[in-house]
């Protein structure tokens, strides 16, 4: 069965009927007319027609100014009508591409098949539901998860099942308005190139959405073409949400504030925290269920201010030692601790430092361990590394970049995954799921705090023995927007600036080496040049004397540019760890200030 818009009399009805008051562009009325007679969903038919109806040709244009592109993080943007949208029409697309692609490129991958889940925002039931059909018209077996399933379980599945790849309708921690589409590989992990560029060119090369092979759910479930994906696979995972903990012997006494924050990650966070035996776990009650129009939050990023005021008002209220939030599709993990009297929100460079300590310091001891980060997290890492022994790499941000050149280093050196981390709370504790995981993290941070409380120390005491151990690492970011054509420009010269008139020093402190992702050379303050590792990108690094870092990239989808510092601090044998900050922080300040003035957009 093949979408369809309606019948000719019913298309030519609308036309009648929504016959702009004001003449629109011609053209882009043929546009939005043909897109709307093909649209399978009354809703987004009726959205353009209202916008037809009442000559809104800006509307209009901006929902037809494009496609929504296809990259490695697949699909993710407003809710809506028309190619810059996401809705069935964009997801019917996208799917018959990743079908086509797949086919091509995994063996045996129609009865491996593709494993299909959602979260609980908008319009993610019925999309997935949209990617069945697809799967099961190009006749490629969809291992659907019928209700919400978190997005590491999803990646989790797709290894587990030995599936030729995996999609996910989940827009994270985005806005109510959004949602997306994420897709995985064979191995687990998202896709990287060429891949993506793969699947956007069998979207492209599809004429009309009638062309698209499609067969109804129930009909595919009857030629089990649609497989419900069993309760072993969700029980397989929960296992390894049970055995992730590396200290499970010491008392479970630390009191533990949750929320899910109106996601999918509450049962199996809550299951989680009981198996390991905490018993003091309370949560949002408020935002505990799935719930896309978010009504508790304005903005469902435990890293957004104000996001986590409700749990750490229920902590304050019950005593808790421990905050812990989800994002809304569970692969994230925000984290606050009580320390003196109060509670101290863990940045995410402070989170990720103390997984890859804990994991290599009282994890399992082996040869050839590795962590990989992404390069605007925190190189404090690398120090962790080094100092046990382990392999260490950074890679372009993203667990995208992480998993894949984990898995390239696995198969090539022999080395074993044993953490991969992101500043913007994304951690992978675990090598059995090749993504950002915020549910295995959460066990993890939870064992780690009680393993600490055995010791006689809090959280945050551990970070003060780790400063002193590998060096106090300072991190800050600077966000400048700007805006139109002329800010595009802007920031274009700003990374044209930077490499090719930086200066030879900021704050004082000497440029040893600078990086460049975008030619891929690596040029020393003596002119020597070495080639990097990394995929092209639109990065520049400074290595600067002493173990500091400063950086630039453009945004991929806003309409600025970033900064990232990093400053080393050796703390002495007698000084304070406030003493060691505050030294660090005027060195900080001063980089921060060169920089700016050396690259900041006019």
């Amino acid at each position: 069965m093949r979408p369809r818009g309606g019948s000719k009399k019913r298309r030519a009805l609308d036309r009648e009927v929504c016959s702009p008051a004001v003449t629109l562009d011609p053209e882009l009325m043929r546009r939005v007319e043909t897109w709307r007679d093909e649209d399978p969903d009354p809703a987004t038919r009726a959205e353009l027609d209202a916008l037809l109806a009442e000559g809104d040709e800006a509307g209009l244009r901006d929902r037809f100014s494009g496609m929504l592109e296809f990259g490695t993080a697949g699909l993710r943007g407003l809710l809506g009508a028309g190619p810059n949208r996401m809705n069935r029409a964009v997801v019917l697309r996208a799917t018959a591409g990743l079908a086509r692609h797949l086919k091509a490129s995994v063996e045996h991958a129609n009865t491996r098949g593709v494993v299909v889940g959602f979260d609980g925002r908008r319009m993610s039931r019925e999309l997935a539901r949209d990617v069945a059909e697809v799967l099961a018209g190009h006749g490629v077996v969809a291992h659907v998860f019928e209700d919400f399933a978190p997005t590491p379980l999803v990646g989790f599945a797709v290894r587990h099942l030995g599936a030729a790849g995996g999609v996910v309708i989940t827009a994270s921690h985005n806005p109510p308005e959004y949602n997306g589409y994420k897709v995985y590989w064979a191995n687990g992990a998202q896709i990287v190139p060429p891949h993506d560029a793969g699947i956007a060119a069998q979207i492209a090369a599809i004429e009309t959405l009638t062309s698209i092979e499609r067969l109804p759910y129930g009909d595919a479930k009857t030629r089990e073409l649609v497989r419900v994906c069993p309760p072993e696979v969700t029980e397989a995972y929960l296992a390894l949400v049970k055995g992730c903990a590396v200290h499970p012997e010491v008392p479970r006494t630390t009191k533990i504030a949750y929320t899910a924050m109106h996601g999918v990650g509450s049962p199996f966070v809550r299951r989680g925290l009981a198996e390991q035996g905490f018993e003091h776990v309370v949560e949002v009650a408020a935002q505990a269920k799935p719930d896309g129009n978010f009504p508790t939050v304005a903005f469902p990023n435990p890293e957004e201010k104000g996001a986590m005021d409700l749990v750490l008002a229920l902590a304050e209220e019950n005593g808790s030692d421990l905050v812990l939030a989800n994002d809304p599709d569970a692969d994230r993990l925000a984290v606050a601790v009580r320390h003196e009297g109060r509670y101290v929100t863990l940045t995410g460079n402070e989170i990720g430092c103390l997984f890859a300590h804990y994991l290599l310091e009282q994890g399992p001891a082996a040869p050839n361990r590795l962590v990989v980060a992404s390069v605007v997290s925190s190189p404090m890492v690398i120090a962790i590394g080094h100092f046990h022994g382990a392999w260490s790499e950074l890679t372009l941000t993203g667990h995208k970049w992480i998993q894949n050149r984990g898995l390239e280093l696995e198969a090539r050196e022999g080395v074993r995954f044993v953490f991969g981390y992101e500043e913007a709370l994304g951690y992978a504790v675990s090598p059995a799921v090749r993504d950002k995981d915020g549910i295995t993290a959460a066990i993890v941070m939870a064992d780690l705090a009680a393993w600490c409380g055995h010791q006689g120390r809090t959280v945050v005491g551990e970070l003060e023995r780790m400063w002193r151990l590998y060096g106090m690492f300072l991190s800050e970011q600077v966000s400048i927007v700007r805006t139109g054509s002329e800010g595009a420009k802007a920031i274009r010269g700003a990374m044209t600036v930077a490499r090719t008139k930086a200066p030879n020093a900021f704050g004082g402190v000497e440029v040893e080496a600078v990086q460049d992702f975008e030619t891929g050379v690596r040029r020393a303050k003596d002119g020597t040049e070495s080639k990097l590792s990394f995929p092209a990108s639109d990065v520049v690094v400074f290595e600067l004397a002493g173990g500091h870092r400063a950086m630039l990239r453009p945004s991929g989808t806003e309409p600025k540019v970033k900064f990232y510092f990093d400053v080393r601090v050796d703390v002495g044998d007698d000084e304070s760890l406030d003493d060691a900050r505050a030294r660090g922080r005027v060195l900080l300040d001063a980089i921060v200030a060169d920089f700016r003035e050396a690259f900041e957009p006019a």
